[in-house]
């Protein structure tokens, strides 16, 4: 028995994805599984981002933190991150359809692979300017920066501060106040 091949899957559109029950991602027509449901220290890690951008980006009209929310890129391709800045002049629709300027993963054995290669791959190609992935284990943060047209490792974090430039508006990070 060989290997499946891509062209005989089956490819999914949004449509399709809307009326699925579970948390699911469909990337270029594929479904991802989002289960098992997050772990606490997922979501407590989740939130003191999502507390941290609020508390930084409080000041700025145009660009908001957002706790996992559908981003819509295509027809066939929606992905849901842990933690995105998304900046336009209001948020109207009731998911993100705009290219997010930040967007937070936070790593588990479960999605691990597909953060670090799938995701990736599809928020460099869209065009997100920052990307990070956050190892709850290691306790310290990858950030990722597109530099003409690729990411770029800036650093990893733990402790430290970092000043994200948006066209908007800049805002410093303390990533120490991520992990408890």
């Amino acid at each position: 028995m060989g290997a499946a091949r891509l062209e005989n899957l089956p490819h999914y559109t949004y449509e399709e994805y809307e009326n699925w029950e579970g948390r699911w991602e469909l990337i270029d027509g594929i479904p991802y599984a989002m289960s098992p449901s997050p772990v606490y220290a997922h979501q407590d890690i989740s939130a003191n981002i999502s507390y941290e951008l609020k508390s930084r980006l409080k000041n700025c009209k145009f660009c908001k933190a957002v706790l996992a929310v559908d981003w819509i890129i295509s027809n066939d391709t929606v992905v849901c991150p842990d933690n995105m800045v998304s900046c336009t002049k209001g948020i109207k629709t009731k998911f993100i359809e705009k290219t997010p300027e930040v967007i937070f993963e936070i790593l588990s054995p479960s999605t691990k692979k597909k953060d670090r290669t799938t995701k990736y791959n599809l928020f460099q190609e869209k065009g997100v300017k920052y990307y990070i992935l956050v190892d709850p284990k290691g306790s310290f943060a990858e950030l990722y920066i597109l530099k003409d047209g690729y990411y770029k490792l800036e650093a990893e974090f733990s402790n430290e501060t970092f000043n994200f430039e948006l066209d908007e508006c800049s805002f410093k990070f303390n990533f120490g106040n991520i992990f408890d």
